[in-house]
């Protein structure tokens, strides 16, 4: 891979930075937050949730920009939303207006997770495609694992920890929206969305500068041919998409029925409920993030090895396995396993559906739907998303943690299930040929 390919790759999956940051951040300030707005657990969770909110409208409306001006476009605007809501949300006065903060940074997220690895994927070779695209993972969970570290650094720094806590999220922002000034548009969205078939191959010879002129015109006729396809050419919501809108639909709803959401924003607050101190309790979380990152790092180096179903099947297993241990330890009170537990847990997530989910759903759509396909994805996770996390406070207060968790583990045996059957591998092969496949499937 050449150097370019590897620099706009790391630069577009910078999104998932500020989108791990985000998203994780809040953990810090919710009990803040929650006294000194005097906030009730409904309204509690609303304000902690708002975010995902924002999320969901981003990954409903984020295919029409990213389709409409361009990946490149779309990305730059993500950089502005991020910081905006940064800004926005650490100088809030009163719970609406920080909701109108979180709200603004959450439209940023939800696009972000339809953009950035969509672009990836396109300018991605099918060798490295796996990894690359895995980037967008990898950089949310090292943004995960900042924003922990970021919180406990700044708790108990003073009585406005928390707006610093959300404030630090401006820097990388402003970083990230001007690097994405040195991306290249994608050629596949220049061929198949503009028709512009000369600047599609300029850019293919970017990304393969020791391809011959022939190979990089065979490349861009395959490109163009497969957006005349007529699966391709038609409109989305058609019988013969019906697999990939499925596919989609279920890995995303399959992620967020994992509880992962809920873990990540509320950890502080689980582990507080095993007995732990709050500063032990935000010391385990940061183990939450170490953990993240060292299995998100095994995951990539796996996803174009094993392939991306074989990967699922490993992190069902491990949901399964972890999640009953949890619901065992807070129903017979050995709360003492609960943080290994819940390692374990990030553990077979980062490895399975956090590895594959976002390349995934970025391979199995065609070229011209493939935005479209991306947003139904991202709609779907981040709708379960946001109903997860605002109802959560009030799932563990109105039924026993263990009967929540035994709930998530009942849905990864779903999952299993579900990979068993229906999920089709994609590994190794170039996005014009999954689109044949699934065609004929």
């Amino acid at each position: 891979m050449n150097t370019r390919l590897i620099f706009w790759s790391i630069t577009s999956a910078l999104a998932g930075f500020l989108f791990g940051f985000d998203t994780v951040v809040i953990s810090g300030a919710e009990q803040k937050i929650q006294s000194l707005w005097h906030l009730s657990a409904l309204m509690h969770g609303v304000a902690i949730g708002s975010a995902l909110y924002g999320t969901v409208i981003g990954s409903l409306l984020g295919g029409w920009p990213t389709d409409r001006f361009g990946r490149r476009k779309t990305l730059l605007m993500i950089g502005a939303l991020y910081l905006v809501g940064a800004v926005w949300s650490a100088m809030a006065a009163d719970v609406y207006s920080f909701i109108a903060a979180r709200v603004l940074g959450g439209l940023g997220i939800g696009i972000s997770t339809i953009a950035a690895p969509l672009y990836i994927s396109e300018i991605a070779p099918p060798k490295r495609r796996g990894l690359l695209t895995g980037m967008f993972q990898f950089n949310i969970v090292f943004g995960i694992l900042v924003a922990f570290f970021s919180n406990y650094l700044l708790k108990g720094s003073g009585e406005n920890d928390w707006r610093w806590m959300l404030g630090v999220a401006a820097i990388p922002s402003l970083i990230y929206a001007l690097l994405c000034f040195a991306l290249p548009e994608s050629p596949r969205w220049l061929i198949s969305r503009r028709n512009d078939l000369a600047g599609g191959r300029r850019v293919l010879q970017l990304i393969r500068p020791e391809a011959s002129s022939a190979e990089i015109d065979a490349e861009a006729a395959a490109i163009a041919q497969a957006a005349s396809d007529q699966v391709s050419s038609g409109h989305f919501w058609t019988r013969k998409l019906r697999l990939p809108i499925l596919l989609a639909f279920l890995i995303a709803f399959f992620n967020q029925l994992s509880g992962i959401n809920a873990i990540l924003y509320f950890a502080p607050r689980i582990f507080e409920m095993t007995g732990l101190g709050a500063r032990a309790a935000f010391l385990q979380s940061i183990g939450i993030g170490v953990t993240n990152l060292i299995f998100t790092f095994v995951g990539l180096w796996l996803i174009d090895r094993l392939g991306r179903r074989t990967l699922l099947y490993i992190g069902a297993c491990g949901y399964i396995f972890s999640l009953s241990l949890v619901s065992w330890a807070f129903y017979s009170g050995h709360y003492s396993i609960v943080p290994a537990c819940i390692f374990a847990f990030i553990a077979a997530h980062a490895i399975g559906q956090g590895a594959v989910i976002w390349v995934y759903i970025s391979e199995i759509f065609p070229n011209r739907h493939r935005a479209e396909g991306q947003a139904l994805g991202s709609f779907t996770h981040w709708i379960f998303a946001a109903l997860l996390t605002s109802f959560f406070p009030k799932m563990v207060t109105a039924f026993p943690p263990g009967a929540v968790f035994a709930f998530f583990a009942g849905m990864m045996v779903l999952e299993l299930v579900w990979v068993k059957t229906m999920v089709v591998e994609t590994k190794g092969e170039s996005l014009e040929h999954i689109q044949a496949r699934l065609k004929a499937a």
